[in-house]
């Protein structure tokens, strides 16, 4: 999974890179993209399941280079809305074209079963995930060996 992971994050960043954008870009232009209402950095980041601090640097990053703009949030004076500017709007939208087209390579020649049957297994791996959070702690402790001196 980590070796996947991986591989995806690298194609992904040479898929866009032409467009000033990363993986890690991408996803977080998505989040926006995806979202009905503007967000705060902190919600975006929750949606993703990632830590503030690393979106609210991807958004930075984004803001410097014309990405992105934050808008005032009446609710919060010091959450500014994350917005897609046309040039980020233009972006996620030629990334989500080039990688519609690299969906198609990648799964020529799979049956439709067996991409459902992938998708039913990591759907059931991520809520198991989830669900075994409390059970992280324990398993750590009851494997913890001490360094030796």
């Amino acid at each position: 999974m980590f070796r996947l992971n991986g591989d995806l994050i690298e194609a992904g960043d040479e898929l866009v890179r032409d467009l000033g954008l990363t993986s890690a870009r991408w996803q977080v232009l998505g989040a926006v993209a995806l979202s009905p209402v503007p967000l705060p950095v902190a919600h975006i980041a929750r949606n993703m399941g990632l830590a503030r601090q690393s979106v609210q640097r991807v958004v930075d990053d984004m803001r410097d280079d014309g990405l992105v703009r934050l808008d005032p949030n009446p609710h919060h004076r010091r959450a500014p809305l994350v917005a897609m500017t046309p040039r980020g709007e233009a972006a996620y939208e030629q990334a989500m074209a080039r990688k519609d087209l690299w969906a198609d390579v990648l799964t020529e020649g799979l049956s439709a079963q067996a991409i459902d049957d992938a998708c039913t297994v990591l759907r059931t791996l991520q809520q198991r995930i989830g669900a075994s959070h409390g059970h992280i702690a324990t398993i750590a402790a009851a494997t913890r060996k001490e360094p030796q001196e």
